[in-house]
């Protein structure tokens, strides 16, 4: 089995997907701050129960040449929808708080570099037990 087959890694590989197309929701409703009657959206929050629960009764094709393509994933599989709690509104009718989505943002990037870190650890364990060393 391959390291990146593991269900921590592909758990990990799912965060960071949701992390990555957060930012750009995000970024999204920072581009939209004078947009007219725009209200602020965001991401649902990603279940882990759930995702063991599908991942366990999942079939994956296997590729049997390097000439196979992989099975790709989607890339917008997580819902968006508008966030609920609004502070304040502009008289156009426009929602977005800047200092609500900057903190989102900083909250966003500070969650990618955990879990690239995470990843680096547990590849690092990897190497460990194949007799490679710590790098």
């Amino acid at each position: 089995m391959a390291v990146g087959g593991t269900p921590l890694f592909g758990m990990i590989e799912e965060k960071m997907n949701w992390l990555s197309q957060r930012q750009r929701v995000i970024s999204q409703n920072i581009a939209n701050a004078d947009t007219p009657n725009y209200s602020a959206r965001d991401l649902e929050k990603i279940d882990f129960r759930e995702t063991l629960r599908r991942d366990a009764h999942q079939m994956t094709l296997s590729k049997t040449s390097d000439s196979h393509l992989s099975s790709p994933r989607e890339q917008d599989s997580f819902r968006t929808g508008e966030t609920r709690k609004v502070y304040e509104t502009a008289p156009a009718g426009n929602a977005i708080v800047l200092e609500e989505q900057m903190l989102k943002l900083n909250e966003t990037a500070g969650d990618y570099q955990m879990m690239t870190g995470l990843y680096k650890k547990y590849l690092n364990f990897h190497q460990i037990a194949l007799g490679r060393g710590a790098r």
